[in-house]
């Protein structure tokens, strides 16, 4: 188990591998986002990218699967206040195999919740080739190992 004392400032690790598909492109973009670089495989052949892609939100729900499975499964998370930052450099194609770099930026106690720290985290998605496709700053609650009585 992985409390707030675990992430250290400083602190990069990678993990997971999460292969996209076609069919969970195509399906995510018909419900959420249906360009036809997202949804139709031959117009997308023709589009800006040369082939389907994923949307981002699609890319971003990988990366939660993938941090969930490989951290916050293990950890005494209390969610997150939010997300400061997200960007998409790369398109995600089908056959792309993601990972995740996390990059521990700041770890402090809460003052108003001692039970409790924040941890600014950097994460960085990155394709099979080692290309960076996402990029968040995100924060997150974890409750401390030892809090203060």
């Amino acid at each position: 188990m992985r409390y707030w004392e675990d992430f250290e400032p400083g602190r990069v690790e990678t993990f997971g591998a999460y292969t996209v598909t076609e069919d969970e492109i195509v399906a995510f973009g018909r419900a959420y986002d249906p360009l036809p670089f997202h949804v139709d495989p031959e117009a997308a052949a023709d589009g800006p990218y040369g082939g389907l892609t994923a949307p981002g939100l699609l890319t971003c729900a990988i990366f939660m699967r993938i941090l969930v499975d490989n951290v916050l499964s293990q950890s005494a998370s209390m969610g997150s206040p939010g997300v400061d930052s997200v960007r998409w450099p790369r398109p995600v194609f089908a056959g792309d195999t993601l990972s995740v770099r996390q990059e521990t930026v700041e770890a402090r106690v809460l003052n108003s919740r001692p039970e409790l720290g924040l941890v600014k985290n950097r994460f960085t998605v990155l394709n099979q080739d080692g290309e960076a496709v996402a990029e968040l700053a995100s924060n997150a609650l974890f409750r401390r190992r030892t809090a203060p009585a």
